[in-house]
């Protein structure tokens, strides 16, 4: 019973909460008087704080580690899905920084705007600890636990999907609408090698690979194709 407990609550922090403290964030008007760095930090501290959470009510009320996706998965289809999903995201990254630059795509948030790195300070705490700290929390929190607590509830794969998918997108607020759509399609896309494989694996490499090109390579040139308009 305490363990079910344990296991609503997180489901309703990650469905609920966090998307009310995203939605909250950008709203904040001090916001961008912040240091970047002092955002990057305390987006990991963040992070990482919720994955701890997300640990303990798998380790005391289950379904496990293991069960989540924590499983070791044969080298082949490791890099066979981690590099289709890099390269077909990133694709449809580059195809839509090419779309803004004629006016054919919404514009980013300014708060997305703002937390893209500029100095090399910056890149390379993006590189050794946003990416990877957003690759492995993320992943373990909503394509793992998330999804499989929504599939055991449900016991339907596509309701735990969509409905992961979405609960991902939301908690991306702080983007907007057209980021937290972004975030939602990009959850979808990230579970179907855990849905195929049973492992997070290959959807935790992929995402860090995919935030990392994104913030040190795509997003300083989305800056520039908007100051050049």
């Amino acid at each position: 019973m305490m363990g079910r407990l344990f296991s609503y609550g997180l489901a309703i922090i990650l469905v609920g909460v966090v998307p009310a403290l995203s939605y909250k964030t950008a709203r904040r008007s001090d916001l961008r008087l912040i240091p970047k760095i002092d955002l990057y930090l305390s987006a990991t501290f963040s992070q990482w704080f919720l994955v701890m959470l997300g640990a303990a009510v798998i380790w005391f009320a289950g379904p496990g580690f293991r069960a989540i996706g924590l499983r070791s998965l044969p080298r082949d289809q490791f890099i066979v899905w981690t590099a289709g999903l890099s390269l077909g995201v990133l694709a449809a990254l580059g195809l839509v920084i090419a779309l803004e630059k004629f006016g054919l795509w919404p514009e980013e948030s300014d708060l997305v705007r703002l937390l893209i790195p500029e100095t090399r300070r910056e890149k390379l705490l993006a590189v050794c600890v946003v990416a990877p700290t957003a690759a492995f929390c993320e992943e373990l929190v909503y394509r793992g636990y998330l999804h499989s607590q929504l599939l055991r509830w449900s016991d339907s794969v596509a309701a735990a999907l969509i409905l992961g998918s979405m609960a991902f997108g939301l908690a991306h607020a702080y983007q907007g609408v057209h980021g937290m759509t972004r975030a939602a399609l990009l959850g979808a896309l990230l579970a179907v090698p855990v849905i195929r494989t049973g492992s997070l694996w290959p959807s935790m490499a992929a995402h860090f690979v995919i935030d990392a090109v994104a913030l040190v390579w795509l997003g300083p040139r989305l800056l520039r194709t908007e100051r050049d308009l």
